[in-house]
């Protein structure tokens, strides 16, 4: 549900677009097919309860003649109830805002903000340290203690496999939708022709104005950003120095994160604990005897993991129905992915350089000293570890969002428009029929577009 409706009882009443609403239309005629956000108000031709809701797949407002009507249209929304003076009614809000701020663009020059603040750091370890005073020392749990979440190694399977199901399904995606890609920044589009836009920063960019060079690219890298950290064979071995940063092989830091919540692979060996480690003093450990412990048990939880495509392997989609289909199956997996990831990075510590895009899943950051961020030789070229979110796993590569009437994007209308995730604006574009909520108020779907310039300096 991405309107706001306010249901009013009372015996005249007007439709008239909401104060908020980024774009108002200036006709009658264009009220009944503009996209906007609405509320019923006193004082015109209507009688009686109504019920006004927007919709996604066109341009109109629905009436509803009684309230049992609108909650049968919507059942799943949350129901507020208001009062006035004159009038009484219930508004319907969503959860997610309809329209959002587009993401931030981070300036390499930026520290990536905490993703909570320093102070209430500080502030929650003296809490914790004074509650802990006089009391027995707690045992340490899971996955600290080097035992893995039982509970979690399933979510790990499943999240490998849906990585593998994500990436097959984009390489059959690429074949029908085309995505172009700047030949000098790192910035795609999702459309047979680029956008016009001039927000280029690559190589040249004063000489070409900030105009970008399109080309168009079938690599499922420029859409599902694969980062890569190194893999530990201990999760509470010693650090890796600088002097092994070529000998540790790296993997995509989503593989690893599923390594080392309970997904066994032959190539990767990692080691397994079947009895928690003996803590020496704060940093150091030592692991304890396993010999009296019978022969380890297969793993019940292991299913068989998917293989990628080659290249060479990869089939179109031969319909339209097929297409729509895979673009459901995509943002299935896509969604599958962060879900089950945010789940991991719950129990499991991923930690992210301030200053650049580097990752490491693993309680401590490593030593390698190959920062090449800002001012990196105040620091020797060592990182600046602090906690990960979900986006710094996998960047989710925002991309604009094309309307619906297919038109192309124009220069001067560039604040009408909305951005979405690259597989999301994809799996839009290929005909998918389940969008998440949460990426429609970026998206901004009930945003009318005008047809001109002169049309947009109208807007109030």
């Amino acid at each position: 549900m991405a309107a706001e409706v306010l249901l009013v009882r009372s015996l005249s009443c007007s439709l008239l677009p909401s104060p908020s609403s980024p774009y108002i239309p200036s006709s009658s005629n264009q009220m009944k097919t503009s996209p906007c956000r609405c509320v019923l108000r006193r004082g015109a031709p209507l009688s009686g309860f109504f019920g006004c809701r927007l919709t996604n797949s066109s341009s109109t407002i629905n009436l509803f003649s009684t309230k049992e009507e609108l909650s049968a249209y919507a059942p799943q929304v949350r129901w507020k109830h208001t009062g006035g003076r004159n009038i009484s009614g219930t508004v319907i809000k969503c959860n997610y805002p309809q329209n959002a701020d587009l993401p931030r663009y981070y300036s390499k020059k930026e520290k990536k903000p905490f993703p909570v603040p320093i102070v209430e750091l500080r502030r929650a370890a003296r809490e914790r340290i004074k509650n802990a005073k006089g009391k027995p020392r707690i045992p340490t749990l899971p996955p600290r203690n080097g035992m893995l979440v039982k509970s979690l190694i399933p979510v790990a399977y499943q999240v490998m496999n849906a990585r593998v199901m994500l990436i097959n399904n984009l390489k059959r995606l690429l074949k029908v939708v085309p995505v172009q890609a700047c030949k000098y920044c790192n910035e795609i589009h999702v459309g047979s022709v680029g956008h016009p836009f001039k927000s280029c920063r690559g190589l040249y960019c004063n000489r070409r104005n900030g105009t970008h060079d399109w080309t168009r690219t079938f690599s499922t890298e420029d859409v599902f950003v694969s980062l890569e950290c190194f893999h530990l064979s201990d999760r509470l071995g010693p650090r890796i120095t600088h002097q092994e940063r070529f000998s540790v092989p790296r993997v995509p830091a989503l593989v690893e994160l599923c390594i080392q919540a309970g997904v066994d692979l032959p190539d990767l060996p990692i080691k397994r604990r079947r009895k928690p480690v003996i803590r020496v003093g704060r940093k150091e450990t030592i692991d304890a005897n396993e010999d009296d412990l019978p022969e380890p048990k297969p793993n019940k939880h292991e299913v068989p993991i998917l293989d990628i495509l080659p290249d060479e392997d990869v089939v179109a989609p031969l319909s339209s129905e097929e297409t729509a289909q895979l673009a459901d199956e995509t943002m299935e997996a896509w969604e599958m992915v962060r879900q089950g990831a945010e789940r991991l990075m719950r129990k499991y510590t991923v930690r992210v350089c301030g200053y650049c895009p580097e990752v490491h899943v693993g309680p401590i950051g490593h030593k390698a000293q190959n920062c090449g961020a800002h001012k990196h030789q105040q620091r020797n070229g060592q990182h600046g570890w602090q906690a990960a979110v979900l986006d710094d796993l996998f960047p989710p590569r925002y991309v604009w969002h094309m309307p619906e009437s297919g038109e192309e994007l124009k220069r001067e209308l560039k604040n009408f428009y909305g951005q979405a995730p690259a597989v999301v604006e994809m799996c839009a574009q290929a005909g998918c029929t389940t969008i998440p909520d949460k990426y429609k108020s970026t998206m901004r779907l009930n945003v009318g577009i005008p047809a001109s310039l002169k049309e947009a300096e109208m807007v109030v």
